[in-house]
């Protein structure tokens, strides 16, 4: 129990952090709201080709792009786990942390928590979005549940790779620079827009073992077709897989880092 209420403590913290950053909240909840109504909209004419419509799955772009956009959104906001690491060294913040009676192990777990929870709030305000502009959740509300979770867990495993790499690096600017070369080439070279079948070869061999890839594929399920759990389980079970995963590696490089 002290261990929970420990990372609580730490996710609390950055989670008033992230209110009170009113740009901040602002523009996280514009982008996807710029990324739905223009690019959506502008790529709504695919589907009138009926092999195109088949290629989809839907003659609905919007409906397929949603789990992209919501992937998308947790995956940036999942670098803001190890930028706070990286701010809290700058201004001096996280040797108070280290020094305070809370297990160590609380730290990266309390702010990969608030990444978690910072991105749910986010999917909540895309899917909103999109179903006041037409896409409608094929498996309601249940459904809608289970793409918060997954969407959750994919952002864990971004925030805990940014929190691994800022254990070691000292500053705002490099973290940034290996953050965004990461994240850029993730998204795009996934099924996250388009679909695997349009892809060239080399691209399509690259999404197909992409983890953005495993992740949109059952958020896509539950958006665009049913409760088919042949299509649903096996990207839920990797995408949990690799949120422990990401969660045991940033806590041990974690906690190597401050103790040397």
């Amino acid at each position: 129990m002290t261990v929970l209420s420990d990372t609580w403590s730490v996710a609390w913290r950055e989670l008033i952090k992230f209110f009170r950053a009113r740009v901040r909240l602002v523009v996280t909840l514009i982008q996807p709201v710029i990324w739905l109504a223009f690019m959506g909209n502008m790529m709504r004419g695919m589907t009138n080709n009926p092999m195109m419509a088949q290629t989809l799955g839907t003659n609905n772009y919007l409906a397929f792009m949603t789990p992209g956009i919501i992937l998308m959104t947790v995956l940036f906001g999942g670098v803001f786990g190890g930028v706070s690491i990286v701010w809290d060294r700058r201004i001096g913040y996280l040797e108070k942390l280290l020094a305070a009676p809370i297990g160590r192990g609380a730290i990266p777990f309390g702010k990969m928590l608030a990444v978690m929870l910072q991105g749910g709030i986010q999917v909540v305000a895309i899917i909103i979005l999109a179903a006041l502009l037409g896409v409608r959740f094929a498996t309601g509300l249940p459904g809608i549940f289970l793409i918060i979770i997954i969407a959750m867990l994919f952002s864990a495993i971004l925030s805990g790779i940014s929190l691994s790499l800022s254990a070691s690096i000292k500053t705002m600017e490099t973290l940034m620079a290996i953050v965004n070369f990461l994240t850029l080439p993730l998204m795009f070279a996934s099924n996250a827009l388009f679909p695997i079948a349009v892809m060239p070869g080399w691209l399509a061999a690259i999404a197909r073992i992409n983890p953005v890839t495993y992740a949109v594929q059952p958020i896509r399920e539950l958006v665009i077709h049913s409760w088919n759990w042949g299509s649903i389980l096996p990207g839920l079970a990797i995408t949990a897989g690799l949120a422990v995963l990401s969660m045991l590696l940033s806590q041990a490089i974690f906690q190597r880092a401050t103790t040397e």
